[in-house]
């Protein structure tokens, strides 16, 4: 298993990341919400220990039944994903999160009742998580270059026909109680909830593309959000 944690300027935020987040597609917000998320930005930097691992392992994927089984696992993850993963010689397992300090964060917002801010660290908690997914994928990619396999897009439980309670399935995969200090709830929600687990394809003959948008009709996808923002 891959540990890392990161900082605040690993993750290479910019205020633009939140208000896309937040719904803003051809205007920034009013001057006070700007100013509102440059506070935030902020009082988050020194705080923020945003979290990941991942680890590489075996599995058979079967493309008539849309499933995937690791070790003695089987994962129903539907025809999107299945193909997307198709090629793959290995399967790498993540986890990533924005980490307890920044839920702690959020938490003396909600107690303080200030909504905008509220808000603003919602969005921007979700811009953490991905960004720390993202630093994954870098990782992931590092660690393979020497058998020079390339990697598929991430997918998590949740999306594209796969259903959340299958968290329970990948999480004992991991090999820890609570990798990168991440739990589950009884009703598969990730605590902190700013955080992201899945699956990566790897292998020489995989490849990483476009999200297929046009496929899935999960319309809270961050994925549909930032296409559409483009």
């Amino acid at each position: 298993m891959t540990h890392k944690e990161l900082s605040y300027e690993d993750l290479a935020i910019v205020p633009s990341d939140v208000y896309e987040q937040m719904g803003y597609r051809e205007q920034w917000p009013d001057e006070a919400t700007c100013r509102e998320t440059d506070a935030i930005l902020q009082e988050v930097r020194a705080l923020l220990r945003p979290r990941l691992c991942f680890t590489v392992v075996y599995g058979t994927l079967d493309m008539e039944l849309n499933q995937l089984t690791i070790q003695d696992t089987t994962f129903d993850i539907g025809k999107i994903i299945a193909r997307q993963l198709r090629g793959s010689e290995a399967f790498a397992l993540f986890v990533a999160t924005s980490g307890t300090e920044f839920e702690q964060y959020q938490q003396q917002l909600k107690t303080k009742g200030d909504m905008v801010r509220i808000f603003i660290a919602d969005a921007l908690g979700s811009v953490i998580a991905e960004k720390c997914a993202d630093r994954m994928e870098l990782l992931l990619q590092l660690s393979i270059d020497k058998l020079q396999w390339k990697h598929t897009n991430r997918f998590s439980p949740g999306y594209c026909g796969w259903h959340v309670s299958q968290q329970q399935r990948l999480f004992p995969l991991l090999g820890e109680k609570e990798p990168c200090g991440v739990h589950l709830t009884d009703s598969s929600l990730m605590v902190p909830i700013k955080s992201v687990s899945g699956i990566v394809g790897v292998g020489k003959n995989v490849r990483r593309l476009d999200y297929t948008c046009g496929l899935c009709d999960f319309k809270n996808c961050y994925k549909r959000r930032l296409k559409l923002a483009k």
